[in-house]
């Protein structure tokens, strides 16, 4: 009786999380962005022995790409409304935005706070990514997909 339980309780947070409500489609979002930053992170480390800049290129477009389609078909259910190219190529714009973005905010913070200490760097940094971050998901949702 309590495993039948527990398993309707999986199976409800299953459906709900396959559904198209914005929650769910915020978690699936951040879900797909952790997985293109693991698959950033081994590509980058694959080919660090081309260096670091090329890594980083490398590993920048394919995760990008990664991203782009695990949206297209898992995030907002849009294989049907939008093709490979057109999603390649709009949320590939917001990527490049969305990297303009954070890097003109570091930079603003490097010039207007240059002794900030480690633990406050690296908390404007999860504050500035996670506003591009939710700025992209609504440019998605919203014109994208």
């Amino acid at each position: 009786m309590l495993r039948t339980k527990w398993l309707d309780r999986i199976a409800r947070v299953t459906r709900y999380l396959h559904g198209d409500h914005v929650f769910a489609q915020l978690i699936r979002f951040a879900l797909v962005g952790g997985s293109s930053n693991i698959a950033y992170v081994l590509l980058f480390v694959a080919m660090n022995d081309s260096g670091p800049l090329v890594a980083n290129v490398a590993g920048s477009i394919v995760s990008t790409v990664i991203a782009n389609e695990l949206h297209r078909q898992l995030t907002f259910h849009a294989a049907d409304r939008v093709g490979w190219f057109t999603a390649q190529c709009e949320g590939g714009g917001l990527a490049l935005i969305g990297l303009l973005i954070s890097t003109a905010a570091l930079a603003g913070l490097e010039f207007s706070a240059p002794g900030l200490g480690e633990i406050a760097q690296t908390g404007a940094v999860v504050v500035i990514m996670a506003a591009v971050g939710g700025m992209r998901f609504l440019a998605l949702r919203g014109f994208v997909f």
